[in-house]
């Protein structure tokens, strides 16, 4: 129940799965095959996917291999694509017209990294109005242990914990499974 007027819809959100980005992931491959299957059923159900792609001037300069997207997640031309600089997915970009121009109230977010631009989004969209469901097995991160980080399988494992407990006048946030995955609003 989206805080957002007149927006029933739900959209899938395909946040920075780029090949220098998921390259060291865990569970890489069985993430990218989840986020395949709810791209082939948010299609099927005809609702809108948005891809977002972050660049920067270091490691995702625009053009590079590791910029581009994973070879095994294929968008389609009528499909948006949102590019950004900023963890938010919001921020500095189109994001929020597409959303709006669709109707769209609801996401449902996917990607990486788990404790960047998805954490980012996650609350983003959130304090903008948005019902926000994470796909808890369809989001990843890279090894930041030798940094002081917690392991990704942790990182990944508190994020599904907390975010599935989100909750604000008129909206809510929660957790589920790629087989739970529910586009219909509300």
């Amino acid at each position: 129940m989206t805080t957002l007027a007149d927006r029933p819809n739900t959209a899938l959100l395909v946040i920075d799965v780029q090949s220098g980005v998921v390259a060291g992931a865990p569970n890489r491959d069985t993430v990218i095959a989840n986020i395949d299957t709810l791209i082939g059923k948010a299609r099927a159900e005809d609702v809108p996917v948005i891809w977002v792609q972050h660049s920067d001037d270091h490691d995702l300069q625009r053009g590079s291999e590791s910029w581009q997207y994973v070879p095994e997640l294929v968008r389609r031309d009528e499909e948006p694509l949102v590019h950004k600089r900023y963890g938010d997915s919001f921020e500095d970009t189109g994001l929020e017209a597409l959303l709006a121009e669709r109707g769209v109230g609801g996401l449902v977010v996917t990607g990486a990294q788990t404790d960047a631009c998805i954490r980012s989004t996650l609350h983003g969209a959130f304090v903008r109005g948005y019902d926000v469901t994470l796909v808890g097995d369809a989001h990843t991160t890279e090894d930041l242990t030798a940094y002081g980080a917690p392991s990704p399988e942790q990182v990944i494992a508190h994020t599904n914990l907390y975010w599935q407990w989100q909750s604000a006048p008129g909206r809510h946030g929660k957790t589920v499974a790629t087989a739970e995955v529910t586009f219909a609003a509300g």
